[in-house]
């Protein structure tokens, strides 16, 4: 731990003494916690944004049934840590098959993501709420046999209460931001307790290994070994589709505004406006973050005389189309392959930017704006390799736009050369996967030998061994 000169006025606290902020945090997960977990998952359920159907599952309630054999849990909290877990989960599955995994995540768009994207042998449930009634429950129920958490998310009682049974427990892709390192810093018996609970943390980088290295115990216990967020495949398509896409709209000057949040759609209809000016037939197409937000912008780019179409109605764009408006989850692979520029949102907004891997892998060219702090590391690194392009102090993102593109309206060579560089930097994933299960190895259980027809079989297991959901839910 550093500690402040002895001339500063400035004094921190303590190491020693009581650890009370992570006491208080228990004490209220122990009692009024479960009433409030009920009372506010009720009302997101109510609003949508909670699947009432397994709602059950966030109180630690399964909707599978336990498969026989060692479960590894994998936990994530949304849709970016979750997909990044996919390289290390396939991992898993080609050097460890008698392992079954389990993925929990928090939000109804990882589910869905999850449900398609598992492979055979790995399942999904939601993470039970940080209670101490709902963690136990689920631990007494899947008696995981190793935890590894991806980035940061950290529930002090689901860590704690998995510790205290002895399961290893991996911090996965870890990253803390130097204000979250600050803070840690001001409570460091409760961030030696806490951290305290993994017997390995995975950082990032170097950068992010000596940020944790100032709030945790024992440094002996951190490691770079990079972000698996890198180790992703492309992104599905359908190929038929992407096909069938590709011929409607590959004569048309094209780009796409990729995740966006309020305050960004209207730029992008600024920059849709002024290169409609210049270039014949020219098309937007706006893929909003969250799309119960469609009907708002839909309705901004109707305001400017735009001809819209909607990705949810079933429609394809046609040459009459302006503004083709993607209001639909999990298709940014088809877009990002059809859209030679992407900017990349939530980087305008104080969001804090979006995954630019995930456009990098397909070969396009990525512009974004200046607020990336969440993927502060992949955007540093892409620049280094000068494979994208910062919208610059009062530049809008026509002109960015503009200035990618030929007379035409094709992407120009400093477009190719941005797309170019952006491939080649995402190279190299199978490396990652290896360092991480380098690691993981150790604190695996043993392998054991495959179920004969004289093992005793686990009632809750399907006949062809792997975890089936009930009730018409996938589990992969």
């Amino acid at each position: 731990m550093t500690t402040k000169p002895e001339h500063s006025s400035v004094q921190k606290p303590s190491a020693s003494g009581f650890a009370w902020p992570l006491a208080l945090y228990g004490a209220i997960a122990r009692f009024p916690g479960p009433a409030i977990a009920r009372w506010a998952l009720t009302r997101r359920a109510k609003r949508g944004k909670e699947d009432a159907s397994r709602l059950h599952e966030r109180f630690g309630h399964p909707s599978l049934p336990r498969p026989q054999g060692e479960i590894i849990w994998l936990h994530a909290a949304s849709v970016g840590e979750s997909l990044s877990l996919l390289p290390l989960i396939s991992g898993l599955r080609r050097t460890r098959p008698d392992l079954e995994i389990l993925v929990t995540t928090g939000t109804l768009t990882s589910a869905k993501l999850m449900a398609e994207r598992l492979p055979e042998g790995a399942a999904h449930q939601f993470a039970p709420v940080d209670t101490v009634e709902a963690v136990r429950r689920f631990l007494d129920y899947w008696r995981p046999s190793f935890l590894g958490v991806a980035e940061s998310e950290m529930w002090p009682t689901l860590l704690t209460e998995t510790h205290a049974r002895g399961i290893p427990i991996v911090l996965l892709s870890a990253r803390i931001s130097a204000t979250s390192a600050r803070n840690w810093s001001w409570a460091p018996r409760s961030a030696r307790r806490l951290f305290g609970s993994f017997d390995a943390v995975l950082a990032q980088s170097e950068e992010i290994a000596d940020r944790l290295r100032r709030v945790e115990a024992d440094p002996a216990k951190i490691h770079v070994a990079g972000a698996l967020k890198e180790a992703a495949t492309p992104l599905p398509v359908d190929k038929a589709e992407l096909e069938a896409l590709r011929a409607i709209v590959s004569a048309r000057p094209r780009w796409l505004a990729a995740s966006t949040h309020p305050g960004e759609e209207d730029p992008a209809l600024d920059a849709h406006e002024m290169l409609a000016s210049r270039h014949k037939r020219f098309l937007t197409m706006i893929a909003p973050r969250h799309p119960h937000r469609a009907d708002a912008v839909a309705e901004m780019a109707e305001a400017r005389g735009l001809r819209v179409k909607r990705r949810s109605d079933g429609d394809w764009p046609d040459d009459a189309t302006d503004v083709y408006l993607i209001d639909t989850l999990g298709e940014l692979g088809l877009w990002y392959r059809l859209s030679p520029l992407v900017f990349v949102g939530g980087s305008f907004a104080q969001v804090g930017g979006h995954n630019p891997l995930e456009p990098a892998r397909l070969g396009t060219a990525i512009l974004h704006g200046p607020n990336v702090h969440n993927f502060l590391d992949d955007y540093r690194r892409l620049k280094g390799e000068q494979a994208v392009q910062e919208i610059r102090m009062g530049e809008t993102l026509g002109s960015a736009l503009s200035e990618l593109m030929t007379p035409e309206g094709e992407p120009n060579a400093h477009a190719r050369q941005l797309a170019e560089r952006a491939f080649e930097a995402t190279l190299g994933g199978e490396q990652i996967v290896g360092r991480f299960l380098s690691h993981l190895d150790p604190l695996l259980p043993p392998p054991v030998h495959a179920p004969g027809p004289l093992d005793n079989q686990s009632d809750a297991r399907s006949p062809s061994g792997d975890m089936k959901a009930e009730d018409g839910d996938e589990a992969a």
